[in-house]
């Protein structure tokens, strides 16, 4: 299956800035409600606030003559850094990286009496990260017995040392430096040049290097200035809502089709809402558009520089509300008057540009928002109150030939993936078309062979580069998505006769493939190509497999009788993985090794599959750990969250080759018949479980 270009992988600078700009919005996001709280506080109770009480505010003294503390204080120097350091270190090594990141910032804190943001989010995962290589030195090699008492003193005792670090070093280095850039903040205001970062600022923005800038530099300088001057002109440079607001008026009065009946819609989601991503779409359509949101960026960050306005927080989203709701007392003329003149300017800007134009949008929002996912590197949320579920067509990806292969892929191409390809190729052959190969595979044995490509959404982006001539489907749900049906309308228009020769078929994907790097025409229809390294499309009768009275059948048993736990007694994602992990270990399916991949697994890429299921297995490194194929069962009856999803059958999974694959078919029949979920769900004992596996079977 030659193609006559391949993509090129996604790994750009500028790919690298939005994910190091990722990484920092998700220190920061997670905890917007802290820092509501805190400026929400300031405004009221600090000397220059709405309510001032001394006692809250932190001013003045006592009776006893001592400083009043206050709460103002201790929340933006201890609370903030501490939870933004918790949370980027548990996104790197879950609850204990959090912890060991969280005592380094500890040193970092107490070593300067500045707010230690960016040290925060330095220690924070670095502490996390160093910890998780410590814990490979010893991984497997504890006596039993003793893991608790190694895992906390070694944790202590590291957290004792990177604390000692931030006090010592770190501090000074991260002083050094907010102290220099505030400095150039300085000179900029004092200069009259602030106005010029909107011309950084805002194509920044719509290339979605918005977060490294809001987050790493804007946020921690502004709330030191809000400390000392109670408010900050930073907290709205790229947060004002009137730059976007006004290029969409513009499109409401002087665009056309789409664009134009579009706009309203996206103008309300905006300015109310906070999306701004929603309005990048008609930049990119017409990107000199980009001068308009410059224009009123720089009109709006004059404006607040003239009247001296600024927030005492972030305002996050950058909806109108909470830049209101963090609006310093004394500065609601100039914040309002900054978002009405930027609106203003960036409107006139914009309606010169569309009148003038001959080109006014109206074919093509769904590519420009097309675009816009791929830049993001993921779907929008929002963009189907733009073009509706259109949005997710990729005007490159045209697929010429008829659909022979499909392969799901995941990271150890065992669990979701095969899960995922029993109930696409049960949906396929319904429809009629028994030949269409469908497979499974790990990431890392993907070659250039297949037609189309289904993955977890968070795992596209690695499967892109390796299957560069496919048609690519991003899914979050491998049970039950929605995308398997427009896979099945793919097959069904590309496999009719005459449909391949006579006209291409643009499937309505939710690939973020890069824009032009499509799928190229092939002379003829393609043969069936080989898996290499994916499981076979139809999975032979395995070890394990169930006989029609539900008992297993001779040999390794995939599935047996004590596997089966209908009340599990976990109450949490983490504690249910160990459990199912634990009726692996107690088979000798696996060693502890392989649960601990299980972990590492689940914080990669969720095995949630939908239905109430998930099927928690370890990483394609950890197949050495595997001694022979296994399944684990456990019904949890009251659900437990899984990621925010409510989970009630954990499927712990250990597979060697293809044995385990027979009762993966199986389950996946089970779990997209809603009927025989409800009977799982109403089973009182393990037989009745084992027997509904034997009937899918037979």
């Amino acid at each position: 299956m030659a193609t006559e270009t391949v993509a090129k992988p996604r790994t750009s600078a500028r790919v690298g800035v939005q994910k190091f700009g990722t990484f920092l919005s998700g220190m920061i996001m997670p905890n917007i409600g802290a820092f509501i709280a805190w400026g929400l506080i300031t405004a009221l109770f600090i000397e220059k606030g709405w309510i001032p009480v001394a006692e809250l505010g932190g001013f003045g003294t006592n009776a006893e003559g001592e400083p009043n503390g206050g709460i103002v204080g201790p929340m933006v120097t201890y609370l903030l850094p501490i939870l933004i350091a918790y949370t980027g270190g548990r996104m790197v090594y879950d609850v204990r990286g959090g912890v060991v990141g969280a005592i380094a910032t500890m040193g970092v804190i107490a070593g300067t009496d500045s707010p230690m943001f960016i040290g925060a989010m330095i220690m924070g995962p670095l502490g996390a990260w160093t910890m998780k290589q410590i814990d490979r030195l010893w991984d497997g090699k504890i006596r039993p017995g003793f893991e608790m008492l190694v895992n906390n003193f070694s944790a202590g005792i590291w957290g004792a040392v990177l604390a000692l670090g931030g006090f010592y070093g770190l501090s000074y280095v991260v002083k050094w430096f907010t102290d220099r850039a505030g400095e150039v903040v300085e000179f900029l205001v004092n200069n009259g040049l602030l106005p010029l970062t909107s011309i950084f600022i805002e194509p920044a923005k719509v290339l979605f290097l918005n977060n490294a800038i809001n987050h790493g530099v804007l946020t921690p300088l502004g709330i030191q200035q809000s400390l000392e001057q109670g408010k900050s002109i930073l907290f709205l440079l790229e947060a004002n809502p009137g730059p976007g607001l006004g290029i969409l008026l513009a499109y409401m009065f002087f665009g056309r089709g789409a664009a134009r009946a579009s706009a309203p819609g996206a103008a309300i989601i905006h300015f109310l809402g906070g999306i701004h991503e929603i309005y990048f779409p008609y930049v990119l359509m017409k990107p000199i558009l980009i001068l308009a949101a410059i224009g009123g960026g720089m009109t709006g960050i004059a404006t607040m520089a003239v009247t001296n306005s600024g927030l005492v927080a972030p305002a996050a989203p950058g909806s109108i509300i909470a830049v209101l709701a963090q609006t310093s007392r004394d500065s609601y003329v100039g914040v309002i008057l900054a978002v009405v003149l930027a609106t203003a300017v960036s409107f006139l800007i914009a309606a010169v540009i569309l009148r003038t134009s001959k080109n006014k949008g109206e074919d093509d929002l769904s590519a420009a928002t097309s675009r816009m996912e791929a830049m993001k590197g993921k779907k929008s949320s929002v963009s189907s109150a733009l073009v509706g579920d259109r949005a997710d067509a990729q005007p490159g990806t045209v697929l010429t030939r008829p659909v022979q292969n499909i392969v799901f892929a995941c990271d150890a191409g065992m669990g979701s993936s095969a899960m995922g390809a029993s109930v696409l190729r049960n949906k396929i052959k319904a429809a009629g078309f028994p030949d269409v190969k469908v497979t499974n595979s790990a990431i890392a044995n993907l070659n250039d062979n297949y037609d189309v490509v289904v993955t977890h959404q968070d795992l596209t982006e690695r499967a892109q580069p390796r299957t560069a001539s496919a048609v690519h489907y991003s899914v979050d749900n491998f049970m039950n998505s929605p995308k398997y049906d427009e896979i099945v309308d793919l097959v069904r228009s590309s496999n009719s006769e005459g449909a391949a020769s006579e006209t291409g078929v643009t499937p309505d994907s939710g690939t973020t493939t890069e824009p032009g790097a499509g799928v190229q025409p092939a002379a003829a229809a393609t043969t069936a190509a080989p898996a290499h390294g994916a499981h076979a499309a139809e999975p032979a009768p395995a070890a394990g497999g169930k006989a029609t009275d539900g008992q297993p059948v001779e040999g390794k048993g995939v599935l047996l009788r004590e596997s089966v736990v209908l009340n599990g007694t976990a109450t949490d994602r983490d504690a249910a993985i160990d459990e199912a992990g634990k009726l692996l270990l107690d088979r000798g399916a696996v060693d502890v090794s392989y649960v601990h991949a299980m972990h590492e697994r689940e914080e990669s890429v969720s095995t949630y599959m939908g239905s109430f299921l998930a099927i928690p297995h370890g990483t394609n490194d950890a197949k050495e750990h595997i001694n022979h194929s296994a399944v684990s069962i456990i019904r949890y009856p009251e659900g437990i969250d899984w990621g925010g999803k409510q989970v009630k059958f954990v499927v712990g999974v250990a597979g060697i080759n293809n044995e385990h694959l027979q009762i993966l078919s199986s389950i996946a029949k089970i779990f997209t018949n809603k009927a025989q979920v409800a009977q799982l769900e109403e089973a009182t004992t393990v037989d009745e479980v084992l027997e509904l596996f034997g009937k899918v079977n037979a």
